[in-house]
């Protein structure tokens, strides 16, 4: 049995005053069921993707989703958290209930409202999906942890800030053609790698710029069997997928060797039948640019430490050999959290169905999608084909 991608949905990421999480959800969850052409009384189960953590009061949100219509009530509605990788969590979930039998047809929306609280609290709230005891209780936030590592790699292999500099450029770049992206401007590089008072240092070695965005957003799928995909206009497939987690204290690994991620491309590309050379792009999580420039090396792109080769030869931009975030990546889209995960899998659907318009890549056959929760805790990569 496999699941297939059979519609989705994907609103623009920013900062929404007009817009709580149930409208975000709700919206999401419309847009995708209309794009399939499916009506609500055929979903069989839906899955939220959503951090949450003190980002709104609603804790107890699944069913929100049934608000985007009164033929959804009843149908059986969980929502999912693997902190950053909620969205692929709630994905790989609903799979999960098709290929075991008991679902035909899912909706999984992945959604969150970052911005109804203060700066100082968002970084609260993100701090603590580390290890408290060790990390956020002692005052550690997110830029700091990715910080640490991004030190701990310029120790081990020299100084590459202008590396990073270089991935934000290019994600910036691209996401000038994403109409969903929350930042649609070319920064330039001299912008990325200076500090200035407009681009702070956040926590050494990284700036302003190499930080992903807090964002306000949703994003939806809607997913069947295979058995039922000649009902759809479109469907894109899993040819495979792997999820890795890892210890969740950094002090219990090497957080430069970004294991998790390397050993989830491996499991998902040996279960695909192909070598990371043979995808057409990829989506890969760049909550930080020092997360993306390990991404190049997990994924075997470039060995341990090399990773800036591929960046600096072209073989990561737009119109290179495996362009790797062509939607603008975190970077420039927006890291809405629950939201990211299941927008990475929309993205990559929308490029191999020919439907990405200001985005779209020259016949992309093969995607590769990596979603990431924590300091590469929680690690999900999809390879995706079009199968009709």
């Amino acid at each position: 049995m496999g699941t297939c991608i059979v519609g989705w949905a994907h609103g623009r990421f920013g900062r929404h005053e007009d817009a709580d999480l149930e409208s975000l959800i709700v919206g999401a969850a419309r847009e995708a069921l209309a794009h399939a052409g499916i009506g609500a009384a055929e979903v069989d189960g839906i899955w939220l993707g959503n951090l949450n953590g003190g980002f709104v009061p609603d804790n107890f949100c699944s069913s929100l989703v049934l608000q985007a219509d009164d033929r959804l009530r009843w149908a059986p509605a969980t929502r999912v958290e693997n902190a950053c990788a909620s969205g692929a969590a709630a994905l790989y979930a609903a799979m999960d209930a098709i290929e075991a039998g008991r679902a035909q047809v899912a909706l999984v929306v992945g959604a969150e409202k970052m911005t109804a609280i203060s700066g100082a609290e968002v970084t609260r709230v993100l701090g603590n999906a580390s290890y408290v005891r060790e990390e956020a209780a002692r005052g550690l936030s997110f830029p700091g942890i990715f910080a640490q590592i991004a030190s701990r790699y310029f120790e081990e292999y020299g100084d590459h800030s202008a590396t990073l500099a270089r991935i934000a450029v290019k994600n910036h770049a691209n996401g000038v053609h994403n109409p969903f992206a929350q930042m649609r401007k070319d920064l330039g590089f001299d912008f990325c790698n200076t500090v200035s008072e407009r681009n702070p240092v956040i926590a050494a070695p990284l700036r302003k710029t190499d930080c992903s965005l807090v964002s306000d957003g949703a994003a939806a799928l809607v997913l069947a069997d295979v058995s039922r995909i000649r009902d759809f206009a479109r469907a894109v497939g899993f040819r495979a997928r792997a999820q890795v987690n890892d210890y969740l204290p950094m002090s219990r690994r090497d957080p430069v060797a970004f294991e998790g991620p390397r050993r989830a491309w491996r499991m998902a590309l040996e279960a695909a039948g192909c070598s990371v050379r043979d995808l057409s792009f990829a989506e890969v999580h760049d909550c930080f640019t020092i997360a993306e420039l390990l991404s190049y090396e997990a994924m075997g792109l470039a060995p341990p430490g090399q990773g800036a080769r591929v960046i600096d030869d072209g073989t990561v931009m737009r119109d290179g050999r495996l362009p790797v975030n062509v939607s603008g990546g975190l970077k420039a889209k927006g890291h809405p959290i629950g939201a990211t995960g299941v927008s990475m899998h929309v993205l990559a659907a929308m490029q191999l169905c020919g439907e990405a318009g200001d985005l779209q890549l020259p016949d992309p056959q093969l995607a590769g999608v990596f979603n990431m929760g924590g300091s590469a805790v929680a690690n999900y990569v999809s390879v995706l084909e079009r199968v009709q």
